[in-house]
């Protein structure tokens, strides 16, 4: 994270007492100081393995922008060949709703209209999706516990 970004957020590190080893990174505006980090989980239709490749790639630059737009922060993307695992953080002032719709709705818009075995698909993601917050758990946790699904396969 760097020193601000384009909402005029800038991060802060506190640290904890008696947790001295976790660096916590909270974002502020003029309003309110915020850490809301969110685990989302979502998997293409029929979990058909079509997130490989240039597909991937794309999907993960189509979220930064989405991102972008939106007003919130991409921390990290994991694609899996049948489902995808973000880590963003979203301000209080966007809903975490409207994220979704928009990174699900546009990816799945643009990887039709860009590929081929997507195309084929007809709808591109399954309509359900998982969302868990990141509350004290340190990113890194998170980052481990992916890696791990991701070696099992």
């Amino acid at each position: 994270m760097g020193q601000g970004d384009s909402r005029g957020v800038a991060p802060e590190v506190v640290v904890v007492p008696g947790c001295e080893n976790v660096v916590v990174s909270y974002r502020s505006s003029n309003k309110n100081v915020y850490s809301a980090n969110y685990h989302l989980i979502w998997c293409s239709k029929y979990r058909r393995r079509v997130l490989v490749g240039a597909v991937e790639e794309r999907l993960k630059e189509i979220l930064g922008r989405v991102a972008e737009e939106v007003g919130t922060e991409i921390i990290e993307v994991w694609v899996m060949p049948d489902h995808i695992h973000p880590l963003v953080e979203i301000p209080p002032a966007v809903a975490l709703l409207e994220f979704m719709w928009v990174a699900k709705g546009r990816s799945s818009r643009l990887g039709r209209a860009e590929f081929a075995a997507v195309r084929r698909l007809g709808r591109w993601w399954s309509p359900s999706w998982f969302c868990s917050t990141v509350g004290g758990a340190p990113l890194e946790v998170v980052r481990r516990s992916v890696e791990k699904q991701k070696r099992a396969g």
